[in-house]
Formats: C-alpha cells, structure tokens, sequence
C-alpha cells in the first residue's frame, strides 16, 4: 500500500525511460486499485504491463467496497495478485478464498499470480514443502485444466519485508517442489512461470534468476526505486 499520483508519475516515467531500449524481461506493475486509470494513460503502448494486487471473489452484487474482475478489465489490467501472504495473514484469506480468486481472474482474462509460501515457524518444522503444495493444489484443484495459465510466486513469508532472503539453493529447492506439481497438473508440456518473491533486490537478483526453476521475480520494496528496479531487471539471464 504505497504510492501517490506525484511519486508513481515520477517511479513510472523513470522506469519508461530505463526500459526505451527493451529489455529480456517482460516487465508489470500491480498498482493498488485506485491508481489503475493513473497507470494505464501512462503505460499504453509502452513496455510495461499492468495490474491490480487482490480481486474480489464476486462477479457482481451487494459487496460494498469490492472490486471485481471485471472492473480490473476495465482498465486493461493483464494481471492480478491473489493470496498474497499479507492477504492471507491480515484478511484471514484461505486457500479455498485464494482458488476462487484465481478463478474469478482467469474468467475474465487476467492472469492470476498466485501466491504461496511458508512462516518461519512452518520452516523450522520441517512442513515448507507441505504447505506449498497444499497452497497450490487448491488452486489447481479450482482451475483444472486453466492451471496453465497461471503465475505462480513463491514469497517465504518470512523473508518479505524483513531483508532476509532464502537463500538461492533454499529458494530453488522449493520452485522444483512447485515445477513437479504444475508438471503433473499441466497438459502438454506449457511452462508455468514461477517467481521468486521474497526481498529480491539489485544485489541477490543475480543468482536468484540463475536458479533453473526461478522464472523472474515478484519485487517488493525494492520496485518503488527506479534505478533498483531496474538494476534488478537488468539482472535477467
């Protein structure tokens, strides 16, 4: 929850301009909702996509202070955040909610960037593994054959907003645990994008990407600075 109409005209014209001569990595911003029409006149036609950061799991109806998929579409939105740990732990979002917000996305033609991962407690039992896969096969289970479709972001929660980062071996231990699981749910032989979303920055970048199973990253804090950010997609194999 950050952003004003002054500081986000600023951080996105800068990152407009980091970007004229093209990236390897395709490059989003998910703005909160009130700033869409905002991020939408300035990004038309340009390098950088767009989305919001939680949907509703209604279409339509008496949910005052909701917003819906399809107002997302609205806007052009391509993507949409769903159960993000700070939704998950603060909105008491469960897997159940986060399966019909992915549903509810791709419904409308967004793509849903589904977000799992562990406490520091559910680590130090040894129960990281299992709770990804639970996370995740809610999903699944709710989309079925839309599975491909979906973005998946791994964010340790314990390393969001702390300055602790997994590890490059820590974080490739588990997108394979979540590549398996796709691979199995998936038809045909369509590449589930996984992220890496737990304090990325300009200095971990590197090895985070090179890992085989870290497809690109889900930036934090470190994505409200223009040069970082761009520091960090510059970082893309």
């Amino acid at each position: 929850m950050h952003g004003s109409l002054a500081n986000n005209e600023a951080l996105l014209r800068a990152v407009l301009a980091g970007l004229a001569g093209g990236s390897r990595a395709e490059v989003a911003v998910c703005v909160p909702t009130p700033y869409l029409a905002q991020v939408q006149a300035l990004c038309a036609g340009g390098p950088l996509s767009w989305g919001a950061q939680d949907v509703s799991v209604h279409g339509s109806g008496p949910y005052t202070g909701e917003v819906s998929a399809a107002m997302l579409r609205d806007f052009d939105c391509r993507w949409v955040i769903v159960g993000h740990s700070e939704r998950r732990q603060y909105h008491g979002e469960t897997d159940e909610t986060v399966a019909r917000k992915a549903q509810q996305a791709l419904a409308c033609g967004l793509t849903p960037i589904v977000c799992v991962g562990e406490t520091e407690a559910q680590r130090e039992r040894g129960d990281t593994e299992l709770v990804v896969k639970r996370q995740l096969a809610a999903v699944i289970q709710a989309v079925g054959h839309c599975v491909a479709e979906i973005v998946v972001a791994y964010e340790p929660v314990w390393a969001i907003g702390t300055g602790r980062t997994a590890t490059p071996e820590q974080a490739q231990a588990v997108h394979a645990v979540l590549r398996a699981q796709l691979r199995a749910a998936t038809p045909g032989e369509r590449r589930v994008r996984i992220l890496y979303g737990g304090s990325m920055n300009a200095a971990n970048a590197a090895a985070l990407l090179a890992q085989p199973d870290i497809d690109g990253g889900l930036i934090g804090s470190a994505s409200l600075k223009a040069d970082e950010f761009l520091r960090i997609i510059a970082a893309t194999p």
